[in-house]
């Protein structure tokens, strides 16, 4: 069987009013794994493309579709932090669905510890949790957010975000909290484009 492209563009064009064209009949198609590389002066539609790529524009002509099964990360130009958090609650938030799972586990097994607990809904729900847990292979949150700090160098979890801004430490919270995601297509603003083969999307 032929390996599936995971993402495939045919006669892309993405047009900017009043006469500016940057992307003209661009014709791409990726494998899971490929590592790509978008390179062009300033104004040459690196960006736009990554954007379209990403789903975050959709005012172009031609095909950009993501293969079915996938899911995507975007490294924006300029990362936005939660300046209230610090470094290690920044990445935290690209655990997501994973966090909120064994949040949700933690709280049950409080709630259990109540006079009136209803253990039969409680259990109920503690044991889908646990599938979904399993599944997600979320049972050592802590240690893969240790490894992608610790991957990235980035300052020490307790740091607030507001102290390590500057560009180079901004991107690096950024990626952290992308490479958690474990997208399929992880895009950055650089034009540099890490691709691998993923969990399917909800």
């Amino acid at each position: 069987m032929a390996p599936q492209y995971i993402f495939t563009m045919r006669d892309l064009r993405r047009f900017y009013p009043p006469d500016r064209e940057v992307l003209k009949g661009i014709n791409l198609s990726f494998y899971p794994g490929a590592k790509i590389g978008v390179i062009g002066s300033n104004g040459s539609g690196k960006s736009s493309l990554l954007k379209i790529m990403a789903g975050l524009d959709r005012d172009f002509s031609g095909e950009a579709r993501l293969t079915p099964g996938f899911k995507v990360g975007f490294l924006s130009q300029e990362p936005e932090l939660d300046e209230t958090k610090d470094v290690a609650g920044n990445v935290a938030e690209g655990l997501g669905e994973s966090m909120e799972l064994i949040e949700r586990f933690n709280a049950l097994c409080l709630a259990m510890g109540e006079p009136d607990a209803d253990f039969d809904r409680l259990l109920n729900e503690q044991s889908e949790l646990q599938s979904k847990i399993d599944a997600a292979d979320a049972w050592d949150l802590g240690r893969t957010i240790d490894i992608a700090m610790d991957a990235l160098r980035l300052p020490p979890g307790d740091s607030r975000s507001v102290d390590c801004c500057f560009q180079d430490r901004i991107c690096c919270c950024s990626t952290s909290r992308q490479i958690t995601l474990t997208p399929s297509l992880l895009r950055g603003w650089s034009a540099r484009c890490r691709i691998t083969q993923g969990q399917s999307s909800r």
